[in-house]
């Protein structure tokens, strides 16, 4: 079911997606050659700890860390460890902040150093795709404008758009209904309320879009063809004549 916040559930929302604003903010400052994952998770659970909230991700069915760090080939579910962070890695940092019983999720791409330039389009470009799925977001439209807009402008942009991995409604829970997907046909779906709460996510990759589980464990979705991929993601509020950025700028 999908649910309405009232104006408390969302000021909690607000506040839970601050938070994550302010981790990720935090997290930026240490993204160099040289730092394990383990301790960008270690920063990251700290921070969030220290600001009265729980980073949600430790634990959900199982996850054994409180971020996910996916780097290059990997799109998501990336698990914190001994590996270093390379020049010219692709790094995405994906995590929920769960404060008083409210989550938020958001999810930034960075790169190590410098890269090529295609490397550097797919970042800048994945980043772009999500403005143009926030900026059909507004009372009345409907899930499938999002999703065509992203489709579109990755298209555009000769990106492979993953299609096993969706956005999502978010709420008291990390992952709610609806589905949001990053493909899809315009003035089809459900239609957007004010006072819905949603997860916006492309996840778009430098080569095709099929993806696979790893090997070595049932957490880690990687390229089946290793092509790099990107992925951002905002928490954002339906209003009446547009949206509400809950996880900041």
């Amino acid at each position: 079911m999908i649910s309405i916040k009232s104006e408390r559930e969302i000021e909690l929302m607000r506040q839970a997606g601050h938070i994550n604003y302010l981790t990720h903010e935090e997290l930026k400052k240490h993204i160099k050659p040289g730092i394990r994952t383990e301790q960008l998770d270690k920063i990251a659970h700290d921070f969030i700890m220290k600001h009265d909230a729980y980073p949600s991700c430790l634990g959900y069915e199982g996850f054994p860390k409180s971020i996910c760090i996916s780097i290059n080939d990997e799109v998501v579910h990336g698990i914190p460890g001994k590996r270093k962070l390379k020049e010219h890695d692709v790094v995405s940092i994906d995590f929920t902040v769960r404060y008083k019983g409210y989550e938020s999720d958001a999810a930034r791409t960075y790169i190590v150093g410098s890269a090529p330039k295609e490397i550097e389009d797919l970042v800048t470009n994945t980043y772009l795709a999500l403005q143009e799925g926030l900026s059909k977001v507004k009372s009345g439209a409907k899930i499938g404008d999002i999703s065509c807009a992203i489709e579109k402008f990755a298209r555009l942009h000769h990106l492979g758009v993953v299609k096993d991995l969706v956005g999502h409604g978010i709420g008291t829970n990390m992952h709610e209904e609806p589905d949001v997907p990053n493909f899809g046909i315009a003035n089809t779906g459900i239609t957007l309320k004010e006072g819905m709460t949603i997860a916006i996510e492309p996840m778009l990759t430098l080569g095709k879009e099929e993806v696979c589980l790893t090997d070595q464990d049932d957490w880690v979705i990687v390229t089946e063809d290793e092509s790099p991929s990107a992925h951002f993601e905002h928490t954002v509020l339906v209003t009446k004549d547009g949206y509400e950025i809950l996880t900041g700028e």
